[in-house]
């Protein structure tokens, strides 16, 4: 019988381990399938979302704790996404609900996971450098660590057509979602930006990719 279990065990972390071929670099593979058949929990791979990269829920409807991670990201995002994740999962095992989202206890538990990888030889410098700096003042997530969000978006593919919102001048008119936007001021670390066809206001995170639109074409 404990021969089955092991058995069991290894088909399911080869498993993983394939699964998660294809979303990071090889040499991260082993770490997330290993933190997957350990932790049991409900692990999905999604569409691209604009407003996260990905996401921790307690309960799913089948009442299991579930991960939720884009699978549009480069394989860097995806892998400290994941990372992020289950930091919150071992925060939530270790103290259920009374845990602050981004608190300290989730802080040392991503903290210790990041330490897995932060001297690992392939992983690129500029991204270790980002990550070091980003433990001096630990943000709730990559995406509010601008400097880490840069780093992570310079590993995307490159598209011609879009640019990071930041890099356009204000009042510079993008699509995003097959929607038109008017670029206005900045707060913190989104911009204000108006959709033309309704005229509301919507915070857009500077980092996020948009086609810029020229009136004179």
């Amino acid at each position: 019988m404990y021969f089955l279990f092991i058995f069991g065990s290894v088909e399911k972390r080869i498993k993983y381990q394939q699964a998660f071929l294809k979303f990071v670099p090889a040499c991260f593979a082993d770490l997330l399938a290993d933190l997957l058949l350990e932790s049991g929990v409900h692990f999905k791979i999604v569409k691209g979302r604009k407003t996260k990269w990905g996401d921790f829920r307690p309960r799913n409807v089948k009442g299991k704790p579930q991960i939720t991670v884009n699978g549009d990201l480069n394989p860097y995002a995806f892998l400290i996404t994941t990372l992020h994740e289950f930091a919150h999962l071992h925060t939530f095992q270790q103290l259920g609900l009374r845990a602050a989202p981004h608190g300290a206890e989730w802080k040392r538990n991503f903290h210790t996971l990041i330490s897995r990888i932060i001297d690992h030889p392939e992983l690129p410098l500029p991204l270790r450098d980002a990550l070091n700096k980003s433990f001096s003042a630990l943000k709730a997530s990559s995406c509010t660590d601008i400097q880490l969000s840069r780093v992570l978006a310079s590993y995307d593919l490159t598209n011609p057509e879009e640019v990071p919102l930041e890099k356009l001048p204000k009042n510079t008119k993008f699509a995003l979602n097959n929607r038109t936007f008017l670029k206005g001021n900045k707060r913190r670390t989104r911009f204000e930006c108006m959709e033309l066809s309704s005229k509301r206001i919507y915070l857009v995170h500077l980092m996020a990719k948009v086609q810029y639109i020229n009136d004179g074409e």
